[in-house]
């Protein structure tokens, strides 16, 4: 907690930490305010709905998939905080469009063929902005934090992520339609202003030329990463784990209105509770390993999860319709009996999802080569947007098959499972790599 307490002063990480927190509020704040309108003024059906959904999550994740490889040698190879600038200066634009298209769905102007487009454009934007940035926000911290303070770091930028998540999520359920539109302006004009004053981040190595041709570039970089089995299974593992979160975020709208016949305000407290949940999580498995990165946890904390997703789907199953008619807000929400046990499991998956992650974040910037670490971030962005629109089109395919949204939910449960293995592999590799490097001490 210390570590923690001295980060938050310095000014080698706070700048990168509001910038940060900045870009996640505006992410979620923009993508939840177009999701919870477009589900509950535009559609009407839990079909439409859920497919919406899908393809909005799909649209944001896809850019990771095409560009991570671009992204990642762009940040080892210059500048990471001239990056970072140029970047933020790029949200402004895309959030013109976004704030466009919210505002045109306010109005009512010709909402299924300009105001939605425009806002799966800007969504889609931001993709491309987050790919760009998400490579140097954690690998930019072996840079600017000592190597006791990495993991207090990457647990601050993840806590911090998802408290902006939480904070987000909150704003676009709660705030009319057109004052998100302005309010994702202002955020990004504020978050270019926080972004100049990260200290410089220049390459470790002489710049190199960059490979533009994506499908190589991603091919050769995920192949490269590969090496360490440590990082490899670390990068699996966190894939798994993120197509359980898009699964599960994708479900949220539609479950909320058509399952437990609940208003948008309550969609977002689902989402809050999630946020809050990994928040928790990540700082709880920071304390436990007490600055040592390690994966010990992360096979227990999956299997957790999986367990609360199970419990999590028999409360929705046994969830009684709502026969007054119109939506529950979240008053009558929380006067149903099972509002409370549903709201636990969902807590529990976020806090043991949160614990599971984080060391494993830490591995990929702390088993590398300093000059190669925003190249590990961008494969393992490149592997998990994969493993997540595998999860969107899973979702979208069950979806127009007619499986019900509380069915879908044991989806995320089994990937739960194999997340888990994955993990319980890492671990053992983690083993196996003490007992070569001991040796290797003692002998020097």
């Amino acid at each position: 907690m210390t570590t923690q307490t001295h980060l938050i002063r310095s000014r080698r990480f706070v700048p990168l930490f509001v910038t940060q927190l900045l870009n996640a509020f505006n992410d979620n704040l923009f993508k939840n305010a177009m999701v919870l309108f477009v589900v509950y003024e535009v559609y009407r059906s839990e079909q439409a709905e859920a497919q919406f959904s899908a393809i909005a999550s799909g649209l944001f994740i896809l850019p990771f998939f095409l560009l991570s490889a671009i992204a990642g040698q762009l940040a080892d190879m210059r500048d990471k905080a001239r990056i970072i600038r140029i970047v933020k200066a790029a949200e402004i634009g895309i959030m013109l469009v976004g704030a466009a298209g919210l505002y045109l769905a306010w109005e009512g102007f010709h909402t299924t063929t300009v105001a939605i487009p425009l806002m799966l454009l800007a969504l889609t934007g931001m993709g491309v902005h987050s790919t760009f940035f998400g490579p140097i926000k954690y690998a930019i911290l072996p840079q600017h934090l000592h190597q006791d303070e990495v993991l207090a770091g990457t647990g601050l930028v993840e806590a911090g992520t998802y408290i902006a998540i939480l904070a987000g999520t909150i704003i676009a359920g709660w705030i009319p339609v057109e004052w998100a539109a302005a309010a994702v302006i202002l955020t990004a004009l504020v978050g270019y202003a926080v972004s100049r004053e990260v200290p410089p981040a220049p390459p470790f190595n002489q710049p190199e030329p960059l490979d533009y041709h994506f499908v190589r570039a991603s091919i050769t970089l995920v192949r490269n990463t590969s090496h360490d089995r440590r990082v490899f299974l670390a990068i699996m593992a966190i894939s798994f784990f993120w197509t359980v979160g898009t699964v599960l975020f994708v479900q949220f709208p539609p479950l909320a209105k058509n399952v437990l016949s609940a208003s948008k305000e309550v969609a977002s407290l689902f989402l809050v509770i999630f946020s809050v949940g990994v928040a928790i999580g990540s700082m709880s498995v920071n304390a436990l390993l007490k600055g040592t990165v390690s994966a010990r946890y992360s096979p227990p904390s999956v299997i957790v999860m999986g367990l609360f997703v199970v419990a999590f789907f028999e409360v929705c199953r046994e969830w009684a319709p709502n026969t007054g008619g119109g939506l529950l807000n979240v008053a009558q929400f929380m006067a149903e009996p099972l509002a409370i046990p549903l709201m636990l499991c969902l807590l529990g998956i976020a806090v043991s999802g949160g614990m599971f992650v984080v060391p494993l974040y830490a591995f990929l910037t702390t088993f590398v080569d300093k000059a190669q670490t925003s190249r590990t971030i961008a494969a393992n962005n490149i592997v998990n947007s994969g493993a997540m629109v595998i999860g969107s089109l899973l979702a979208t395919g069950l979806s127009a098959a007619g499986v019900p949204i509380v069915q879908q939910l044991l989806l995320s449960a089994a990937m739960c499972l194999v997340s888990a293995w994955i993990a319980r592999k890492l671990v053992l590799a983690e083993r196996q790599a003490m007992k070569t490097e001991t040796p290797t001490k003692q002998a020097q």
